[in-house]
């Protein structure tokens, strides 16, 4: 099997299953559909390597999104460069407002051959992981706001009041340090 040279692997990610598109090298090199495969680590890695077989140099793009940068880790610990685009810096037509998986791995592997996408920060695990500790904070927060306020407009509707006494202040809903 002859080794192919440079390609460049568009990905769009969803939970369930990736959409890959491939491009050849070169502005005249084709861009082919590949399919969708299973989105666990390990098809990807199987995928991957058996790409790697095939094609001298892989560069791989997809959108960043809330499936989260484990995927870039894979693509980065196999050897290959990869890049990860937020989804509002990809250039798109004013007409195009088709959205499959298909269109959306195929743009992606022919933006990337052009050099048109703008990569994102990619945080180690452990910034990641503290990233989204305090946006569950946040939204725990936030949760906790709403939720005193609904129960305020019910009593306010129904005429009644909670004491000053029993109010759950700030510091009532604090842990006592250990």
């Amino acid at each position: 099997m002859a080794v192919i040279g440079e390609a460049f692997v568009g990905i769009d990610v969803a939970k369930l299953r990736n959409a890959l598109a491939i491009a050849a090298a070169g502005r005249d090199g084709e861009i082919g559909y590949f399919g969708e495969v299973d989105a666990s680590l390990e098809s990807m890695r199987r995928l991957i390597q058996k790409l790697a077989s095939k094609h001298e140099h892989l560069h791989f793009c997809y959108e960043a999104g809330p499936t989260g940068y484990g995927l870039h880790r894979l693509i980065t610990e196999l050897g290959h460069p990869c890049t990860v685009v937020a989804p509002s810096l990809i250039p798109r037509k004013p007409s195009d407002r088709v959205k499959t998986n298909r269109r959306d791995a195929i743009s992606l592997a022919r933006l990337l051959r052009a050099g048109e996408l703008t990569a994102v920060w990619v945080p180690e695990p452990a910034h990641e992981a503290m990233r989204n500790l305090i946006r569950s904070r946040t939204a725990a927060v936030e949760t906790v706001r709403v939720h005193k306020q609904h129960v305020s407009s019910f009593l306010l509707r129904h005429h009644s009041r909670i004491s000053s006494s029993l109010r759950l202040a700030a510091s009532d809903t604090r842990r006592p340090a250990p």
